[in-house]
């Protein structure tokens, strides 16, 4: 397991981060030319139950925990699950913001976001089987800071909104395949 210090992510240049960017997405380019399904990715985690309700997940070569905080049988050693999926869509949209505004020409100095999600919990504990398990509404609010006006940082939200692929997993239905069997 890599950790990572704060330093150790934030010691970039802005002129590197442009070069990588710039980088990868004439190598991606150049991979899906020569074959399509080249951008046909899948990601795998796996996880196993420790503790009270907590998880250690596996991704790659990533190891982290998830769990609950004490109200809902957790040891609150780590983030919930929902927290989890606000931060992948944080973090989803950092890295579209900074690829789309490299695609486009619209550069921005910072960039720093904070998601909020409602979540009825009677659905959960067997209470209402009629309100959604999941949350019922997601608020992002989004502060850049830069050189460029609101109106080219909107035309920028517009293609992030309609590129992110987790803002795509919280928008759009997924369909998932479960199975279950004894080990």
């Amino acid at each position: 397991m890599t950790l990572l210090t704060a330093s150790a992510l934030t010691d970039i240049t802005a002129d590197e981060r442009a070069a990588r960017l710039t980088g990868a997405g004439a190598a991606w380019s150049d991979r899906i030319d020569a074959d399509r399904t080249a951008s046909h990715l899948t990601f795998r985690a796996e996880g196993i139950g420790e503790g009270s309700v907590a998880t250690r997940v596996r991704a790659g070569r990533h190891e982290f925990f998830v769990d609950e905080p004490a109200v809902l049988a957790g040891d609150d050693v780590a983030a919930s699950p929902v927290e989890y999926a606000l931060g992948a869509l944080i973090g989803c949209q950092v890295v579209v913001y900074r690829l789309y505004a490299q695609v486009l020409g619209i550069p921005f100095d910072d960039i720093r976001i904070t998601a909020e999600g409602d979540l009825d919990a009677a659905r959960l504990l067997g209470k209402d089987p009629a309100v959604r398990a999941g949350f019922t509404a997601v608020r992002l609010h989004i502060e850049l800071s830069g050189p460029e006006s609101a109106e080219r940082y909107d035309e920028l939200r517009a293609a992030v909104d309609a590129n992110c692929p987790v803002l795509d997993l919280f928008t759009s239905p997924t369909p998932v395949e479960t199975v279950v069997v004894k080990a």
